[in-house]
């Protein structure tokens, strides 16, 4: 029986609210908040970027996305590049220090991730497993842009 998006998301939505809110305090003790990895995850994976690229590969606005960037720039995980194209331009990309950081920080999460999941039955774990490609294609499939252009 084929389900609609909105009885799926009634099924999900109070226990990912609850796991998150667990996730969260769990992960409060990490030295880079969410919104910081993951706009460190994109650096990481695109090089240096422009500002305007950060901010619309995270949905936010450019003054929230430079002064993200100030935060990490000030904590010399990130440095401010000329474009090699444009010399005007400015791009901003991870320091080494800021990838080491970055590396670290995803490894914990992804440790305190596997702590909750020790929890599931073999069977159950498989599942999770199974689950995973969805999470990891809705994540790509559904971007900031995209739910801005959808409000």
């Amino acid at each position: 029986m084929s389900k609609t998006a909105e009885e799926v998301a009634a099924k999900l939505q109070e226990p990912m609210t609850r796991l998150r809110v667990l996730y969260d305090r769990i992960a409060s003790h990490y030295s880079l908040t969410p919104a910081q990895m993951t706009i460190m995850e994109f650096l990481y994976k695109n090089g240096a970027s422009r500002i305007s690229a950060v901010s619309e590969a995270e949905g936010i606005r450019m003054p929230t996305a430079s002064n993200a960037l100030v935060q990490l720039e000030r904590r010399e995980l990130i440095r401010r590049v000329r474009d090699s194209v444009d010399r005007r331009g400015v791009k901003v990309a991870l320091t080494n220090l800021g990838k080491t950081e970055y590396e670290e920080a995803r490894e914990a999460r992804r440790k305190t991730l596997a702590q909750l999941l020790d929890h599931l039955d073999e069977a159950t774990l498989a599942n999770a497993y199974e689950l995973a490609d969805v999470i990891v294609e809705l994540a790509e499939r559904y971007t900031p842009a995209k739910h801005n252009e959808n409000n």
